[in-house]
């Protein structure tokens, strides 16, 4: 009967209101002992004839009864209390702790499994202390008293009573560490599956313009075949368990009751002796038999106990060791002195002692051909990882020496994969500023490109957006993620191909509009299209990871190399979509 440590941790964000739950279940069970207490007295005196206490012993009777219920009702309420109570404390501690781990962690997590644990994991622990833990309390406390009291009435009764009850509490305790194996293997399995699924339905598009969904569904049959197996051997461990308690619980009721009736036969005890051992026999085992209930009613929670532990101790690629706030009060410098850094598990370093400056209140942008390092450095930038050598600096201060929630709020990022959520677009917008006024709203969106776009919906602002922002098109879902890093508070605007999805005709308006509406920040650009960086104050031209050239448009087409052959590629394509 041990408990996991993560449960009894979890057990903590409630301490009283669990303590008061476990002292109500008690009281319910004391509710059961004064029921037993005055049947026996009522059937006693129905045997003996004396009729005239019969009225007043069932009314006892009728009062303890709706007394019990009181109790009974207000204590699942306070255990729902505690639940509630430990369930949000738990999620908002794992989301926490997910957003220190960052993006990096979720490049290894499945976000399936992770939802899985946040979601059921969760509520099986809310389960698991709410309901499981005040009965394990109450279990190994009430039968002691209950064995008191039946041995001051007829210890005779007790060589079935105490043998039964033994059984009934360790019989079990043999089968924990293989029940605990079982349970393993069914949470890894319902994990993994959740996984899937979320994965088949997100991906469903390029499973269908693969032909792929066939395979996908006979690949999650044959997971779901898996999860039965695991849970039919669950089960059959469970059953062991169960099989076990009930036959102490029937045998030892029966052989207490036989004791008793011998004890009736040869005079030993009175009558209500005799009932009164017959009625506490079972209330003795009341508790094991709700023990048993409220197990598999927080058996999950159990189940889940360890992946909810490798997810809240999962460690950062960073440590949160800064202890200044970057609080800017103007745009800062941003400096990358001779960086260095090799992804986990690469042979090779992505960046090759990469030195430039981004100044203070100017755009920069960043180009190059696909992995040359650009998303790399503005990893490094918001801390998602450090680098190997070499330091990025913000303002004159190492990033290290800020603290890690106050840098990221600090940067505002527009990446190339938005998201948006199933709210209202005004809603979606004000994430980033909940105070923003309509004319704040507009002024970010007429920046961004999508004001007319939006008014012109039937509801405006007021329009309800699909999931991830399904009911908009790609161009659409930037440009409002574009409007949304406007409206945020942060002295740094990052544009990560944040254009991508918008024709190259639109695209360098959008970012001519989009810096002039960010004056007064320091603007970092990446791009493949050049379109979208031709006006830019600053000009890094990355190559396998090293800084190629450095200057602005003019300069480096004049200058020849890389970023020439760049431009050249790109007034090609562009009179071929002329042509």
């Amino acid at each position: 009967m041990i408990i996991h440590p993560e449960l009894r941790r979890a057990a903590r964000h409630a301490r009283r209101t669990l303590l008061a739950a476990t002292l109500l279940q008690g009281a319910v069970t004391l509710g059961w002992l004064a029921q037993a207490v005055l049947l026996a007295q009522a059937l006693a005196a129905v045997a003996l004839g004396r009729t005239e206490s019969l009225p007043a012993l069932l009314a006892a009777v009728l009062g303890v009864v709706a007394v019990r219920a009181g109790l009974g009702c207000a204590q699942r309420r306070t255990a729902a209390r505690a639940g509630a109570r430990v369930r949000v404390r738990l999620r908002d501690e794992l989301l926490a702790h997910l957003g220190r781990l960052g993006p990096a962690h979720l490049t290894t997590a499945r976000t399936g499994a992770v939802r899985t644990t946040l979601v059921d994991g969760v509520e099986g622990v809310d389960a698991y202390v709410s309901r499981y833990l005040p009965q394990l309390i109450v279990t190994l406390v009430a039968p002691v008293l209950l064995l008191i009291l039946v041995a001051a009435v007829e210890p005779l009764a007790l060589l079935g009573l105490v043998p039964a009850l033994l059984l009934a509490l360790a019989g079990p305790r043999a089968w924990d560490r293989l029940l605990a194996r079982r349970g393993k293997e069914h949470w890894d399995t319902y994990e993994g599956l959740g996984a899937d699924y979320l994965e088949a339905l997100q991906g469903m598009p390029a499973l269908r313009a693969a032909g792929a969904v066939g395979r996908t569904r006979r690949r999650l049959e044959e997971r779901s075949a898996e999860l039965h197996r695991a849970t039919v051997a669950k089960l059959r461990v469970s059953l062991v368990d169960t099989g076990i308690t009930d036959l102490a619980v029937q045998g030892g009721t029966a052989a207490a009751a036989l004791l008793a009736c011998w004890s009736a036969v040869t005079g030993a005890t009175t009558p209500t002796g005799t009932y009164l051992v017959l009625l506490l026999a079972g209330e003795c085992f009341r508790p094991v038999r709700d023990l048993g209930r409220e197990w598999h009613a927080g058996y999950l929670g159990a189940s889940a106990a360890d992946g909810l532990a490798a997810l809240r101790t999962a460690e950062p690629a960073v440590t949160d060791t800064g202890s200044v706030p970057a609080d800017w009060h103007r745009a800062p410098r941003i400096d990358f002195q001779d960086v260095t850094f090799t992804h986990p598990g690469a042979e090779a370093p992505t960046l090759r002692g990469v030195t430039f400056t981004a100044e203070a209140g100017r755009t920069t942008a960043l180009v190059g051909p696909s992995g040359a390092g650009k998303s790399t450095l503005l990893g490094l930038l918001l801390r998602h990882h450090d680098p190997g050598s070499g330091r990025v600096a913000v303002d004159g201060r190492p990033t290290a020496a800020y603290t890690l929630d106050s840098l990221r709020r600090g940067i505002a990022v527009v990446s190339q994969e938005t998201y948006l959520f199933h709210a209202s677009i005004a809603d979606n917008l004000r994430l980033a500023r909940p105070g923003a006024t309509d004319a704040d709203l507009e002024s970010a969106t007429r920046a961004a490109g999508v004001h007319d776009e939006i008014t012109a919906l039937p509801d405006g602002y007021a329009t309800v957006l699909g999931e991830r922002g399904a009911t908009l098109s790609g161009g659409q879902r930037q440009r409002l993620a574009l409007a949304r890093a406007l409206l945020a508070d942060a002295s740094v605007l990052v544009l990560d191909e944040a254009t991508s999805a918008v024709d190259e005709r639109r695209e360098a308006g959008i970012v001519r509009d989009l810096t002039a509406a960010a004056r007064g920040r320091t603007v970092l650009v990446v791009a493949h299209r050049l379109a979208a960086v031709r006006h830019a104050d600053r000009i890094v031209v990355l190559d396998g990871g090293r800084v190629d050239a450095v200057g602005d448009h003019a300069t480096l087409v004049t200058a020849g190399g890389l970023y020439a052959e760049l431009a050249a590629a790109g007034r090609t394509h562009d009179e071929g979509l002329a042509a």
